[in-house]
């Protein structure tokens, strides 16, 4: 059994290190391509990134246990419900971005407009600590400052064109095309993660998506966003309980 693991937005693979550190099995973490790698120029929706994910997962091989957070939860759960992957179990946060009443927050919006480029060259151009940066700005949500270096270091041309290519097909929410698809729970068991203290966070539509997906659910209390930065031993636990139970 192997634990694959994928980031979110604007990220890097690094975000899991933690977590994988307290777990016994094999695991890997993938990187999403543009956040500090290349981006082919195929990768021009979320549609092909989920699909990309969806040819990672079978080029490792099942059977896998899948993590997302957040742009990586909503492409695990993309994958789980629409595309042949050898996948045993999901999880993920901010499932609320799925809900059909669900609002993009205020960044994405400006992402989705036609003439977006320039918010993101005026954070990719930035000073590190002049608090404009991705690492300056995600910090105040539970990123942590070595993480915060990184996100910096790899935000370049690539990761603003993936951040764009991925918003910009999400318009106006992951319900109208990828959410409408799901009548009922999955087939494959899932979890669903709620970081409590998130501020950002839906707890209500958290819990009503994970009903209607059939998934469990992990309330992590006093947690923010970057649940799995905060307390790794915490968040591997939650994901043992749960791979633990699928046995029982």
């Amino acid at each position: 059994m192997t634990a694959v693991f994928i980031h979110g937005v604007p990220e890097t693979l690094s975000l899991w290190n933690g977590v994988r550190a307290h777990l016994s099995g094999d695991s890997v973490a993938l990187r999403l391509p543009g956040f500090g790698s290349p981006r082919p120029a195929r990768l021009r929706d979320k549609d092909a990134y989920a699909a990309w994910l969806a040819d990672e997962l079978r080029s490792i091989g099942g059977p896998i246990d899948l993590v997302g957070h957040e742009w990586g939860g909503h492409l695990t759960l993309r994958v789980v419900t629409a595309l042949d992957v050898p996948v045993r179990s999901w999880v993920s946060d901010v499932v609320h971005g799925w809900h059909p009443t669900y609002e993009w927050h205020w960044a994405a919006k400006v992402w989705q407009t036609p003439d977006s480029e320039a918010s993101l060259t005026a954070i990719r151009e930035a000073e590190p600590g002049s608090g404009r940066t991705f690492g300056d700005i995600l910090q105040s949500r539970g990123l942590t400052p070595q993480l915060a270096k990184e996100v910096d270091a790899a935000h370049g041309h690539a990761m603003s064109a993936a951040i764009l290519a991925l918003y910009r097909s999400a318009a106006p929410n992951l319900h109208a095309d990828w959410g409408a698809q799901i009548t009922g729970p999955t087939t494959i068991p899932g979890l669903v993660i709620i970081p409590a203290a998130d501020r950002m966070g839906d707890e209500t539509r958290d819990l009503e998506m994970a009903e209607k997906l059939g998934a469990h659910v992990e309330r992590l209390d006093g947690l923010t966003h970057y649940w799995m930065l905060q307390d790794p031993a915490r968040g591997a636990a939650a994901l043992q309980r749960f791979w633990v139970s699928l046995t029982a």
